[in-house]
């Protein structure tokens, strides 16, 4: 039988405690297969958030003159990231 599934790539990633006990309850009541599986979807849907965010601001950026300098782009993702502060 051949797989129809994209290979896989292991990754190791530190997460708070909280939020990793918050991911495996999850996964014991039935909300996602496994933690990998709950993973992959989320960063799944950050990386389309990413990107839809990268269309929206060309856009934009089009229709009010120009493109953000590195500082400023850098800046909007920290305000959109909830990291304001920093």
């Amino acid at each position: 039988m051949i797989s129809m599934t994209a290979p896989k790539s292991r990754l190791t990633v530190t997460v708070d405690s909280d939020i990793a006990d918050q991911v495996k309850t999850l996964v014991a009541q039935g909300g996602a297969s496994s933690v990998s599986a709950y993973v992959e979807h989320s960063v799944r849907c950050q990386l389309a958030a990413d990107a839809d965010f990268d269309v929206l601001l060309a856009t934009m950026l089009d229709e009010t003159g120009g493109p953000l300098t590195p500082d400023e782009r850098a800046a909007a993702r920290r305000v959109l990231s909830g990291d304001a502060a920093a």
